[in-house]
């Protein structure tokens, strides 16, 4: 919300020396976040007055057309004599009231005005458009022609009101009544301890029988409507400079008379109108549901077809406006100017004031992807009672301003409501703060707000009309406190119970990323949001659970529409990115929670707020959430280790996926199986599956490797990338939770190295186990250190593995014949089960 200091200062007397960042500092002291304060004019230097085009002269031979006049400016230029200046627009003609800049002057931006040779001419100063100065778009699209009755000579910086101060404000969604200078002004107001000039206290009309009639078949989505008709507006009739440039000031566009009297009331109170050219509009107007596949096309040309649960304005055609929202092209007011001409400009207006629920609107502006000034106040809620006043001050100004006369009918269709009551002890907001404040402060502060206060030790509180925020006595806490002064609060530090720290889960998380953060990984945390497509861009199978994903209700984009039931797809956008920026060589890993739908859907309960929920309401809301299992993940591409003095480096590869999983494992103290596999998005000669066996069974809890060439070209990635995902989870159950201290022996290690001969599509993971196995209690370690292919060496199909196996014993030193006996049994076993054969 664009405030200007000015508007502002016509309903609160602020102090003349008081300047935007003084008032900027007392909002933000009563709960507003103002985040800029924009200087409007600072570096503006006149001279810069009103001229009269006097002549007109076309200069040829030029690749644009260019125009050399002459204007009276008066005694602006202390001569008297019209002003020869060269210009390029053509949106003025002879005897048009223009704004002229002479020499000497300082535009925004820091542009000196000289004299100055041009185009064969001199041009003495500049005819300037409503950029040039800084005021924003005045749908001109050219050169600020100004209104006949124009002094000529006037200081057009007082006229178009250049210098000025506006407040920036982020208006959060409990603060929708600040979405207007009424709701600011009181809010400033309050914060000086100054009085409000209120914008809505006007004398309106009663309803009577004499009104445009107006249907409404819908009260919950339309509670009040209320209908004005004014006619015979001069068609000639254009908005004043001073209601066009408050709306510049405010961030919107001049449009026409009527369009911009509707939206500066909005800006005034808060309160969305829209004027319906009469002539245009057939019968009585209606508020009702859509029928589904109804069609409407809206003020923005498209034309939309329209959902059962959009509310929508109708005539007898049907739709003729989006309720909240936008209104329909089929009655859009004709401006003179716009081609329309006099005899189809609008002349006569039905002029809307509704309230319509919040929820309503806003879903209708999501599901049409139409937000709108009317409907960002909508759904913040808006003021049902400022319907009548603002609908009577638009009438006021069409009168004013374009000589119509107001019809006597009022129609005001209206639901029975009460004032909302809210019974709170008085000491309330001191238990809350911490602070006595006392009754007398909280009764003063709540009627500050604007509301209605009685009652001794209970008060009971009458919410007022524009606060739909307020609903219980916590809100009013809140309030009575941030008037107070959020800056007032004592500092008190909470103590939490000794004894307690991170779990053994979250322990082992930060374990595992330390360990990873060591190996050479860069955390990447992404966005648990994915579409549906990537899963075939990763390959996966028709019937793989990981499509089966919990879809959101109100995504944040639509692209991304469901949960995550994997972390690569996240990591592997992030490789991307990275690699299209310049850094090649990239190692990234994150831990975080994937999403699984449950077989049996329910619905999640709304727990309480007044007390702690019961094991019971947590344990049923758990049980409604999706299973959320943590997962890890690694991607890899690039160099694993860069070349330099010390070597060639190498590429990282699907063992380095690999070892990133056998890492992840040790910081969980689980035994981890790594063999053969084939999933998804790797490659199936170079995928491994990584196994844990828990209560005797085996289970698969993720896959490593290098990803498939296919994968890798449809995701645009490097080519040769590695991948490694497993369930964290389920590792931390089959992992050991005792602390284990490093075994520390006096006894020397023995090495025996072997050589073996196997099959080429015999997995190294079982030669090692066999090894292991067969090795028996004295093998400390086992590192494979050696691959080995050559067909006139070995044979064809034949490979050679070479290991180092460690023999120690715990209570001796071991002969060479019982490290040899150890060694041979290992080589035995694995014969016997892949049969590997020694080499040489």
């Amino acid at each position: 919300m664009r405030v200007p200091l000015s508007w502002l200062r016509e309903y609160v007397d602020l102090p003349a020396t008081e300047t935007g960042r003084d008032v900027q500092a007392k909002l933000i002291s009563a709960g507003l976040e103002v985040e800029t304060v924009e200087q409007l004019g600072a570096d503006l230097k006149g001279p810069l007055v009103v001229g009269q085009v006097l002549t007109i002269e076309e200069l040829e031979g030029f690749k644009k057309p260019i125009r050399f006049c002459t204007v009276d400016v008066g005694p602006a230029n202390g001569t008297g004599e019209p002003q020869e200046i060269v210009c390029g627009a053509r949106n003025f003609s002879v005897g048009d009231k223009v704004v002229v800049v002479l020499p000497g002057a300082v535009l925004p931006g820091g542009f000196a005005i000289a004299a100055r040779k041009t185009y064969g001419k001199v041009s003495h100063g500049m005819i300037c458009s409503s950029d040039e100065l800084g005021m924003g778009d005045d749908g001109s699209k050219g050169i600020i022609v100004l209104p006949p009755e124009t002094e000529v000579g006037k200081d057009a910086v007082e006229l178009l009101e250049l210098v000025d101060e506006v407040l920036d404000i982020a208006v959060t969604p409990d603060r929708g009544y600040c979405l207007s200078m009424r709701g600011v002004a009181r809010e400033t107001a309050t914060a000086y301890g100054l009085p409000l000039r209120d914008p809505a206290l006007l004398d309106v009309p009663a309803p009577n029988a004499f009104g445009y009639p107006v249907r409404v078949s819908d009260p919950s989505g339309c509670d009040r409507f209320t209908a004005r008709t004014v006619t015979g507006l001069s068609p000639e009739a254009r908005s004043p400079i001073w209601l066009q440039r408050r709306l510049q000031k405010a961030g919107m566009r001049p449009i026409s008379l009527a369009v911009d009297v509707t939206n500066y009331v909005m800006m005034e109170l808060g309160q969305p109108l829209h004027a319906y050219d009469r002539k245009l509009v057939q019968g009585a107007i209606g508020v009702r549901r859509a029928e589904a596949g109804e069609k409407l096309t809206t003020l923005d040309g498209v034309t939309r077809t329209l959902d059962a649960e959009d509310l929508v304005i109708t005539d007898e055609r049907g739709p003729i406006g989006l309720a909240g929202v936008m209104g329909g092209a089929n009655t859009e007011i004709a401006d003179h100017d716009a081609g329309e001409g006099a005899a189809n400009a609008t002349t006569d207006v039905v002029i809307e004031a509704a309230h319509f629920d919040p929820v309503s609107v806003a879903r209708t502006a999501r599901r049409h992807k139409l937000s709108s000034e009317a409907s960002r106040r909508f759904e913040r809620g808006v003021d049902p009672q400022a319907a009548a006043a603002a609908a009577q001050r638009t009438v006021d100004l069409l009168v004013l301003l374009a000589g119509g006369t107001a019809e006597a009918g009022v129609t005001e269709v209206a639901a029975p409501a009460e004032p909302r009551t809210i019974t709170l002890p008085a000491d309330h907001p001191d238990r809350v703060a911490g602070v006595p404040y006392g009754r007398e402060t909280v009764v003063r502060r709540l009627q500050e707000v604007g509301c209605g206060v009685s009652g001794q030790d209970q008060l009971v509180v009458t919410v007022p009309s524009w606060r739909p925020d307020l609903t219980d006595p916590n809100d009013l806490a809140e309030e009575v406190i941030r008037l107070e002064g959020y800056e007032n609060l004592p500092s008190t530090l909470p103590r939490p119970p000794a004894g307690r720290g991170l779990t053994h889960r979250q322990r082992l998380h930060r374990r595992i990323g330390r360990a990873l953060a060591g190996a050479g990984y860069v955390e990447a945390p992404n966005y648990p949001f994915v579409s549906e497509q990537v899963f075939d861009q990763l390959g996966l199978d028709a019937g793989d659970p990981a499509r089966r994903v919990v879809r959101l209700t109100n995504p944040l984009s639509d692209e991304e529409p469901a949960l995550r039931t994997s972390l690569l797809p996240g990591l592997l956008g992030a490789l991307r990115r990275n690699d299209g920026r310049g850094s090649h060589d990239l190692a990234l890993f994150e831990t975080g929670l994937v999403f699984h739908p449950r077989e049996e859907q329910r619905v999640a309960p709304v727990l309480p707020v007044d007390r702690r929920p019961t094991d019971g309401e947590i344990a049923e809301l758990d049980a409604a959430l999706p299973h959320q299992p943590r997962h890890v993940a690694v991607v890899l591409a690039g160099a694993r280790e860069q070349a330099g003095w010390w070597g060639r480096g190498r590429p990282a590869d699907w063992a380095d996926a690999i070892e990133a999983a056998r890492t992840v494992a040790r910081e969980a103290g689980a035994g981890l199986a790594v063999r053969k596999g084939q999933y998804g998005p790797w490659h199936p000669g170079r995928c491994a599956e990584l196994v844990i066996t828990v209560d005797g069974a085996e289970r698969v809890i993720g896959h490593a490797g290098e990803l498939h060439p296919r994968v890798l070209k449809t995701l645009g990635l490097p080519e040769r990338s590695c991948a490694m995902e497993l369930d964290l989870d389920a590792l931390e159950v089959a992992g050991d939770s005792t602390p284990q201290a490093p075994g520390i022996s006096t006894f020397p290690v023995a090495t025996q190295d072997v050589a073996l001969v196997v099959d080429k599509p015999v997995p190294a993971a079982e030669v090692e186990a066999a090894l292991r196995d067969g090795a028996g209690e004295l093998l400390e370690s086992i590192r494979l250190f050696d691959v080995y292919e050559n067909e006139d060496q070995l044979g064809d199909g034949k490979k050679s593995l070479a290991y180092a196996l460690r023999f120690r014993a715990a209570d001796r030193t071991l002969t060479v014949d019982e490290a040899s006996a150890a060694r041979d049994a290992a080589v035995a076993l694995a014969g016997e089960r892949v049969g590997a054969v020694l080499r040489g």
